[in-house]
């Protein structure tokens, strides 16, 4: 029973000094956009903040081209788990419960694409975009955010198909169900847990990149590239704000479909 005891609490003090290390910047960050900006630069920072304010928060949300970044970044975002699982649910599904010549092939290559850095497809990227007419355009953010997502999505739902027992679309089809009607009635509702671990990544995957967002727009910019565009010469009090604005959309995002992961993980 000691031994338990001791198992427990070497886990859980372990998961929460994990925990505040990686809590610990974001509440600077918190703290530092409710700041005066008058006091922005005291040092050390107080571990309790001694005053508030939102002339920060309401300084970046006032700069020019914020609101409407806040706006590109979101559409981006809704986009790209859009096209990512149109794209990734078949072919994770696919994997799951198709055994085909190339099958584990795929699977490499799926994995390979991770190897390529953006930076090195960032020229090849711009010229294509040129050519085809989506340069400085939404829609072109939101293509290779799809590409960059899709390995995560199709790996996270292919485990996800895996663990959903295919007796019970068999089933379905005996009792009158097509195939493409079991995997809607049957297959589907049990990997919405899946499907929703697949969205957050590929959310915060879209709302944090900054490189392909720099590289394909100049004035439909994403939040990510207009804070990097500007951040050379912006004041310390925006970065800060930036830095929260940019952290709280995941944070709403993952709050909201939280409920999914918990029956995922086996929670009530």
């Amino acid at each position: 029973m000691n031994a338990r005891v001791l198992d427990r609490t070497l886990i859980y003090g372990s998961a929460i000094l994990l925990a505040v290390w990686v809590l610990i910047p974001f509440y600077i960050i918190a703290v530092s956009a409710f700041t005066p900006q008058a006091r922005i630069f005291d040092f050390p920072k107080p571990l309790l903040p001694t005053a508030f304010s939102t002339d920060t928060m309401q300084f970046f949300v006032e700069a020019r081209g914020v609101v409407p970044s806040v706006i590109n970044s979101l559409l981006v975002a809704l986009a790209t788990i859009a096209f990512g699982l149109t794209l990734g649910t078949p072919a994770g599904y696919a994997l799951a419960r198709f055994h085909f010549r190339g099958r584990e092939a795929f699977q490499v290559i799926v994995l390979a694409t991770k190897m390529f850095p953006i930076a090195i497809l960032s020229i090849p990227l711009a010229v294509t975009f040129l050519q085809l007419g989506l340069y400085d355009n939404l829609l072109a953010v939101a293509l290779v955010h799809t590409a960059m997502a899709l390995p995560f999505i199709i790996l996270v739902t292919g485990g996800v198909f895996v663990a959903v027992s295919h007796e019970l679309e068999e089933a379905a089809q005996t009792l009158g169900c097509t195939r493409w009607g079991a995997f809607l009635r049957v297959a589907l509702p049990l990997a919405l847990p899946g499907l929703a671990a697949a969205a957050i990544f590929t959310f915060v995957i879209s709302w944090n990149e900054v490189f392909a967002a720099t590289i394909l727009t100049l004035r439909t910019r994403t939040l990510p590239a207009l804070v990097l565009a500007g951040l050379g010469t912006s004041p310390l009090g925006f970065k800060f704000a930036g830095g929260l604005f940019m952290a709280m959309p995941a944070i709403v995002f993952i709050f909201l479909i939280r409920r999914y992961l918990m029956n995922l993980w086996g929670s009530r």
